[in-house]
């Protein structure tokens, strides 16, 4: 049996971004039983055994703690367990699978922007109708979270199991909270997000389930799943700068730590020999105006790195606190 169990997307878009996201850091995905197997090993990594399911079904086991981690989206996450506090660890949110969680009423409510004019809408809509301004959702948890956080309480929630945009125009509700990435199928049905209406910012989570039995060994391999994640996303964000410091090296790596963020990755033995620095990708410019600035005159030359692996491994050092 496994240390370690992961559960990741058995199909669609979001199982191939996880699938080249875990290949990208050397962890490729192999099913254990054909591509109809709900198994998977990742390579280099034995003690961690793969299951594939639903994202929704992998929610409800990362809460319930039968896998020790899990990839899904956020807004399932928050919808299952809207209190994530002691349930569930997010460990890193991983760049796809982006949408928000938004309410949306008709566009020809031209009167109707904001969440405080809906609220006026809900009044007016009960003191008229004799019934309550029905929304439809399959967020039912966050919606109601929402809702209350704006003292919104003259509406009932239908739960829609099908295409949400289309209730009102199927006369099923009034107005929705449903999930949109570009807003062009909300349009196309006729809705607008309201402008304080987006209820989450949600994208794919690497999520850890604190309800799991963590034992020694569950934690190892983990530790080692992490590290491997952790170093590729260095390495992706990073780049190498190397160059010739001299006398004054001291001062220039700290002028270069304060204004670029950059950091010593080795020293040379011989005095005339290069500096390895990592440096943030985004700030590579920011350290050769700090380099000129302290008066280095040396050529730079810059290189990519496969992985960037820190003495410490500030993913599991996060995913141990949250265990306690």
């Amino acid at each position: 049996m496994s240390a370690l169990t992961l559960a990741v997307p058995s199909k669609g878009r979001l199982q191939e971004q996880v699938h080249d996201h875990f290949a990208d850091a050397g962890a490729t995905l192999t099913q254990s039983a054909g591509a109809r197997g709900y198994r998977a090993n990742l390579t280099g990594l034995p003690d961690i055994e793969v299951m594939l399911l639903s994202a929704s079904e992998i929610a409800a086991s990362l809460i319930s703690g039968d896998v020790h981690l899990g990839v899904t989206g956020e807004d399932l996450l928050r919808e299952q367990a809207p209190e994530l506090a002691g349930r569930i660890h997010l460990i890193k949110p991983l760049g796809f699978g982006s949408a928000n969680v938004v309410v949306a009423v008709p566009q020809y409510w031209i009167d109707v922007s904001t969440m405080a004019d809906l609220d006026d809408v809900c009044a007016a809509f009960t003191h008229k109708h004799r019934r309550r301004l029905r929304i439809a959702t399959k967020y039912v948890q966050l919606t109601r979270s929402f809702f209350a956080h704006m003292g919104i309480s003259d509406y009932r929630i239908v739960e829609s199991a099908g295409a949400t945009e289309g209730a009102p125009a199927a006369g099923t509700a009034e107005a929705i909270v449903d999930i949109t990435t570009t807003g062009a199928t909300l349009a196309a049905n006729g809705l607008k997000t309201l402008e304080d209406g987006t209820i989450l910012e949600s994208q794919a989570q690497l999520a850890a389930s604190l309800n799991a039995d963590w034992d020694r060994p569950a934690r190892i391999a983990a530790e080692a799943l992490l590290a491997r994640l952790g170093a590729r996303e260095r390495a992706r964000t990073s780049q190498i700068l190397r160059v010739r410091l001299d006398k004054n090296a001291d001062k220039i790596l700290a002028s270069l730590a304060k204004d670029a963020g950059a950091s010593v990755l080795s020293r040379p033995t011989d005095p005339s020999g290069e500096y390895s620095i990592l440096c943030p990708r985004q700030n590579l410019m920011d350290a050769i105006a700090s380099l000129r600035k302290q008066g280095c005159e040396a050529p730079a030359t810059t290189q990519d790195a496969d992985y960037v692996f820190d003495t410490a491994n500030p993913l599991f050092a996060a995913l141990l606190a949250a265990l306690g």
